[in-house]
């Protein structure tokens, strides 16, 4: 697989400007990312510079708390399809997993999920703030509730992505679904630990670094 299509290239930061954004594009389509993601305010203009380049548009909902209500998640996952967003990455309901409410946190994704299809769900489970068992229990409620991927972080809280929880959630999906490290990404040699871990995507901001210094590893034969 083209190494770049493991990297979806994002810029979530809140005082992303309109300059940002188009950056963000340009260099999605020179380097063939996956996925160029921006927050929901930006689908529309980004789905316009990508056009019709395999460049996947992705919006990140709920983001980054996921506290949001049910119905609120579905209405923005329709808006931003409807803008022209093909990947969305919803902030599962922590407080719902912190409360043990399984069937809420279910309920949460499995209408995210429908009102996306055909567009497969990528979970943010935001791993720092969960024990192993309530990874592994939320990564099963994303699995049932028919969600694409899981994916670890939102890199706006206490730590990102670990090859640890790459490895716990690769294990707990199995092959049937995606898993995405994102989080505290920034450079090939931790890239390439979470794709060796089982992630099969990865969310950084850093994507144009990490490709430089992909292709200069393999003009020096590394």
């Amino acid at each position: 697989m083209d190494f770049a299509k493991y990297i979806d290239h994002t810029v979530l930061k809140p005082e992303a400007s309109e300059a940002d954004i188009r950056r963000l594009c340009a260099e999605a389509l020179k380097y063939g990312f996956a996925a160029a993601f921006v927050n929901p305010c930006w689908v529309g203009l980004a789905a316009s510079l990508l056009g019709s380049s395999d460049i996947k548009v992705g919006v990140a909902i709920a983001f980054p708390l996921g506290a949001h209500t049910t119905a609120s998640k579905v209405f923005q996952v329709k808006e931003a399809i409807a803008l022209g967003a093909q990947e969305p990455d919803m902030v599962v309901n922590v407080g719902a997993i912190k409360s043990g409410d399984w069937d809420l946190v279910k309920a949460d994704i499995a209408a995210v999920v429908h009102a996306a299809k055909p567009r497969g769900v990528k979970v943010i489970l935001e791993t720092c703030l969960l024990t192993d068992d309530e990874k592994v229990r939320a990564a099963r409620a994303a699995k049932e509730a028919g969600a694409a991927f899981v994916k670890t972080s939102t890199g706006f809280s206490t730590i990102g992505a670990t090859v640890e929880d790459v490895k716990l959630l690769r294990r707990t999906v199995g092959n049937e679904m995606g898993v995405k490290a994102s989080g505290g990404i920034r450079d090939l040699e931790t890239t390439k630990a979470m794709i060796d871990a089982g992630a099969n995507r990865v969310g950084t901001s850093a994507g144009v670094k990490i490709m430089r210094d992909y292709l200069a590893s393999l003009k020096l034969g590394r």
